[in-house]
């Protein structure tokens, strides 16, 4: 059995009725979700928009290799009516955004998937739930 840490946002709908769902979505097709984050809201980071953001993290436990959880967090994102991922720093509304975090403990440092995720030291909004729920394990 893996941990992996994923971050979750939203800014385009019901932020909290987004996230609810897919962590539902990822608790079926990813792992059983062990912790979850309280939802926070932001205003978005690397772009404009008059769109805040709602921002959770969740830790889950899984079977899957980084690269299925990938697959999987790529396709609830699908399901959910996203239609395009941020490219090269261009950031723009979404209804959905699932980032892996962290994986274990190992690195992966691939075109496409990048373990632990480059950014989160840089986000508050992915830091503030992230610390949420490692503080959960010692409590």
């Amino acid at each position: 059995m893996h941990t992996v840490y994923l971050s979750l946002g939203s800014n385009l709908g019901n932020g909290e009725e987004n996230l609810l769902k897919a962590v539902t979505e990822i608790g079926k097709l990813i792992g059983k979700v062990v912790r979850q984050s309280t939802f926070h809201v932001t205003e978005p980071w690397g772009f404009c928009s008059k769109n805040l953001f709602t921002n959770a993290a969740i830790c889950c436990n899984t079977e899957l290799s980084p690269r299925e959880v990938l697959t999987h967090t790529q396709k609830i994102e699908r399901d959910m009516g996203r239609k395009k991922k941020s490219v090269d720093g261009n950031y723009s509304d979404r209804i959905i955004d699932i980032d892996i975090l962290y994986y274990d403990d190992i690195t992966i440092n691939d075109p496409d998937l990048k373990i632990p995720h480059p950014h989160i030291n840089e986000r508050d909004f992915v830091l503030k739930p992230l610390n949420e729920i490692l503080r959960q394990d010692t409590l």
